[in-house]
């Protein structure tokens, strides 16, 4: 993407500074001839005549810093289904992250774990079950918040020996919380 800056000076925004998760020719072709757009200047090269533009700097890098660490819990929006899982979208509108939740991660119920029963645009809860920030990817997982959600009501509400089912001790929470109401 070719920018024209001020005294006749031409810079140049290369396909990977374009966007932090979109592949850059998609993202080029959002782009118009005469359209108005910001950029941050990434280097000047005097002797080569250069100066090289970037447009996703200006939104700061989603993986950047402690954005995004394991066992964090993200509110995220399906962007996709597909037979193998789902495809979301989280972070804020400045600086969106893609993420894909495997069919296995959906439920820990093996009855639920169906792509088809999300729709696009729904918005669920998921656990971050890692973060490799070289190959800018997260792994999530609704399967693992089910789970890690289940052991802290067993330990708030009752242990797993005390024959008591997650029912038992969600129907007590339940009771409990209604008396205090």
């Amino acid at each position: 993407l070719f920018i024209g800056l001020e005294n006749d000076i031409d810079g140049m925004v290369h396909l990977s500074d374009l966007d932090w998760t979109a592949p850059g020719e998609e993202v080029i072709t959002r782009y118009q001839k005469g359209e108005m757009v910001k950029a941050q200047v990434l280097d000047v090269d005097v002797e080569k005549e250069r100066i090289s533009l970037g447009i996703k700097q200006l939104a700061g890098d989603p993986m950047a810093g402690d954005s995004y660490r394991k066992g964090q819990t993200v509110t995220v929006t399906v962007t996709e289904v597909t037979t193998g899982g789902i495809e979301v979208r989280l972070g804020d509108e400045e600086a969106p992250m893609t993420a894909f939740i495997r069919k296995s991660d959906l439920s820990r119920d093996r009855a639920d774990q169906r792509p088809e029963r999300f729709a696009v645009g729904d918005r669920v809860d998921a656990q971050v079950a890692n973060v490799d920030k070289a190959a800018r990817r997260l792994s999530l997982s609704i399967k693992a918040l089910e789970m890690a959600e289940e052991k802290e009501a067993i330990e708030q509400f009752g242990s797993s020996d005390s024959g008591a089912s997650l029912g038992d001790i969600l129907g007590a929470a339940l009771r409990e919380k209604g008396g205090k109401d």
